[in-house]
This record gives structure tokens, C-alpha cells and sequence, in this order.
């Protein structure tokens, strides 16, 4: 006589249909009894069709009076337990603050966190009181542009975070807590609780604008801020390169995806001009972004230029709005965060759809 051992072994034979994986390694064979003339087996196999349970039904039949002799198999198909019911994760204000902004780009390399600080300064400038919460969590680059002022920051008064304060405004970055160069390695629920630590815990006062830079691309960070708190709209920074612009996409897709709007497109590294006769290149093309916005239907919201002094403020931790307000450079930023002040209040404050 087989013994339930002997049978569970054999029925590792049997694949799950579809897979190489074999019914018992999924668990799918929960109870063998075996009497005198008889063998009662209990499968649960979840979630699976129809199909495939009266297929793993007959395999089990067949394999069983094959080992055994037996004419009297009985095969119990537990039923699945009803989906539990997951409420999602609502979306709600963060006290205090009027309007969130994110800075999305497809890829990376195109200047988003340049633009963000900048924009950040130049709404700033206008006279709102702005917040920068760097959200790019693998690549922190927020406290090296504002001064990296590590010290004036991070720090816990009670149950609240102490933002970081530079050129006048409060931002926040994973930068602060970790050394320079220190890799992060993360999973996603990581991700999550750190942002919603910097949404909900952080000391951000009364603000007119909170500006995210978010991490290149899709992924666990942009999925979180979508979740948990009602965006203004998203700023998509491209550059001319048709290889750019093809990652534009991607963002607007993620913004209307979430059910966002979107405010426009930024092309940054756009044209350089020549500092000593103002000479003007367009080194990687020109008017793909304005292409780009033109077919999707959105905004665009300006032209931003490639010049080495751009750069080297933002190394210095002294970004062009604030070290160099009267230039050229600094001017393109002012007229970005015009437009996009014009777009948030065009779109007005929307309550957006939750996200499942």
C-alpha cells in the first residue's frame, strides 16, 4: 500500500499547467489520506481557471490509480477565500502648503535638478514662499546645489524634521543624512517610508509652492508622491535630442496616468550662447521640445540654455537665479517659473482621482 508520502513525491510529476513548476512546489497539495481502498486528496489550487483546475484534477486521478490500484480516488478542491478588500491610499494635503510641483524627466543626464533649484529660487524671487523636497532618493544632489549646508538641517526638533535653510527657502534631501558619494541601495517600501517621512514629518511651514525633483524615470518614488499627496501638475524637462524627446513621452504618460496634469515642457541645454560675442548655437538641435508639447497637447513652457555658468553656480552651491539674478541665464528661469505659476492657476487646485 502507497503511503501519503509516496504519493506526494509522485505527484511532483505533475506540472502546474503552464509552468515547469510542479503542483505540490506550489503548494497546491495540501492533504493526502490514504485507507484501506480509498485515497482522499485535498487540493487548493487558489486563483486558477477553470480549465486548469480540471486538468490538475484528472493528472492527480490518473497518477494516483496508477500507484495505487485503487478504484476509489476522491480529489477536494478547496475553494479560493474571496480577495481581501484594500482600501487605497488617499491623497491628502500636507498642512500648510498650497501647491506641490514635480519636475519629472524620462531620463537622466538632461538637467532636471538644475532646473528645479532654479525654478524653486525664481518662484521665490517673484515674492511666493517656496519648499524643495528632493525626491530623487538613489541620486541626491539637492544639498550640493544649495550649499550642502549638511549642519543647518536633518536634525529632529521633538516629532518633526528640521529642513535644511538656503537662499532662503526650506528643502529637504536623503543628501542630508547620508556622506557624500555614499551609495543608497534600497528596495521599495524604503522609498516609500522615507518620502512619506519627508512629506509628513518635516517642519515646512506656510508655502505657496513645494517643488519636488524627481528621480529620473518611473518607479517606486514617483508611484508613492502619486499616491499620497494632490499634485499642482508636473514639469517635464527634456532636451533638443530626438532620443530625448522620445523619453518625454514617458513622463507625460506618467502624469496623466496618476491623473495629473501636466504643466508643461521645459527644454533645457536648449541653445548656448557665445559669452564674448553672444553668438548663438544650437549644438543639439533646436525646437523638439516645442515639437514634443505641440503633438501631446501640452504646454511649452520655455527654453533654458546650455552655458558653463549654469553649471559651475550650481557646483558652487550658488545657482544662477540667486548669483547672477541680472544675466540672461537667470532671466529664462524667472520667465519658466512666470509660466508655470500661469499654468498652476489656469488648472486651479483639482481633486485628483485616488490611485488603485
Amino acid at each position: 500500500m502507497a503511503t501519503p508520502q509516496e504519493i506526494l513525491n509522485d505527484l511532483k510529476n505533475i506540472p502546474y499547467p503552464g509552468y515547469s513548476r510542479d503542483i505540490v512546489s506550489f503548494g497546491i497539495v495540501r492533504d493526502i489520506e490514504v485507507g484501506s481502498d480509498a485515497v482522499k486528496v485535498h487540493l487548493a489550487p487558489g486563483g486558477a481557471n477553470d480549465e486548469a483546475v480540471e486538468e490538475i484534477r484528472k493528472q492527480v486521478d490518473a497518477r494516483i490509480r496508477a500507484l495505487t490500484g485503487f478504484d476509489k480516488v476522491e480529489i477536494a478542491i478547496e475553494a479560493a477565500p474571496p480577495p481581501k478588500h484594500r482600501e487605497p491610499p488617499r491623497r491628502t494635503d500636507i498642512e500648510g502648503i498650497k501647491n506641490i510641483i514635480a519636475v519629472a524627466s524620462g531620463k537622466g543626464g538632461v538637467g532636471k535638478s538644475t532646473v528645479a533649484v532654479n525654478l524653486a529660487l525664481a518662484l521665490k524671487a517673484s515674492g511666493k514662499k517656496v519648499g524643495l523636497l528632493d525626491a530623487d532618493v538613489y541620486g541626491p544632489s539637492i544639498p550640493l546645489m544649495l550649499g550642502d549646508n549638511s549642519d543647518s538641517g536633518g536634525s529632529n526638533e521633538g516629532d518633526r524634521i528640521k529642513p535644511m535653510l538656503s537662499h532662503g527657502i526650506p528643502a529637504i534631501s536623503l543628501g542630508l543624512f547620508i556622506n557624500r558619494g555614499q551609495p543608497v541601495i534600497w528596495r521599495g517600501p524604503m522609498i516609500t517610508k522615507l518620502l512619506t517621512q519627508f512629506f509628513r514629518e518635516v517642519e515646512w511651514g506656510e508655502l505657496d509652492y513645494l517643488v519636488l525633483d524627481l528621480p529620473p524615470g518611473t518607479g517606486d518614488a514617483q508611484l508613492t508622491i502619486a499616491q499620497q499627496v494632490p499634485l499642482a501638475g508636473g514639469v517635464i524637462v527634456t532636451t533638443p535630442q530626438d532620443v530625448a524627446l522620445l523619453d518625454v513621452q514617458r513622463g507625460i504618460t506618467m502624469f496623466q496616468q496618476v491623473g495629473a496634469p501636466v504643466l508643461g515642457v521645459v527644454e533645457n541645454m536648449s541653445y548656448h550662447l557665445c559669452p564674448e560675442c553672444g553668438h548663438r548655437s544650437e549644438i543639439f538641435g533646436h525646437g523638439g521640445g516645442a515639437k514634443m508639447a505641440g503633438e501631446s497637447e501640452i504646454p511649452f513652457l520655455g527654453e533654458i540654455p546650455l552655458a558653463r555658468q549654469i553649471r559651475e553656480t550650481s557646483d558652487s552651491g550658488q545657482p544662477i537665479v540667486v548669483s547672477a539674478p541680472d544675466s540672461d541665464h537667470a532671466k529664462a528661469f524667472m520667465a519658466l517659473a512666470q509660466r508655470v505659476q500661469t499654468e498652476v492657476e489656469k488648472h486651479g487646485r483639482m481633486d485628483l482621482p485616488l490611485v488603485h
